[in-house]
């Protein structure tokens, strides 16, 4: 299991919907480290969502946050990918949409490549729950507040998922 410090999280403000705070887990050994605060970025789903090429909107991703769907090719092609359209960070979301509990541990591939961008983690059911939000709402991206401190929020304002167990 995981322990608390290895945990990150961030919150949806828009759409309302899905205003809740997700909890993600960093790249074990490459990406780099959230050194600033974003009170508001957008997150933007890749498209096409697996990013292992040439996106058709990488230009949404300039400096911002990419939203990204596990498979394809490795977690550090995808950090690569979005790092090469400007993106400020990568969230890689399971492409297992049921998974709502088991977070993967991203590993460097046999490439000897690097990014310098962070890279997370999400869960499947998470990643999906966002997805399907912005396409019922027409709109192209989120706005999320990365990353969020969870021990100064009181426990009864914490507002997570209620399909998720924390």
């Amino acid at each position: 299991g995981l322990r608390i410090h290895e945990y990150l999280y961030f919150q949806v403000l828009s759409p309302g919907d899905i205003r809740y705070i997700f909890t993600a887990t960093p790249a074990k050994d490459f990406g780099g480290v959230f050194n600033t605060r974003y009170e508001q970025i957008h997150l933007v789903p890749a498209d096409p969502p697996e990013a292992c090429g040439e996106l058709s909107n990488g230009v949404f991703i300039q400096d911002q946050i990419a939203l990204v769907e596990r498979g394809g090719c490795s977690f550090l092609s995808k950090t690569r990918v979005i790092q090469e359209h400007g993106g400020r960070a990568v969230i890689i979301a399971d492409n297992a949409y049921d998974n709502d509990s088991f977070y993967i541990e991203m590993i460097q591939d046999s490439s000897r490549r690097t990014a310098d961008i962070p890279a997370l983690f999400l869960l499947g059911r998470d990643g999906y729950m966002i997805r399907r939000s912005l396409e019922q709402h027409g709109l192209p991206w989120a706005v999320i507040s990365i990353p969020v401190n969870v021990t100064s929020i009181p426990t009864y304002e914490m507002m997570q998922p209620p399909w998720t167990f924390w």
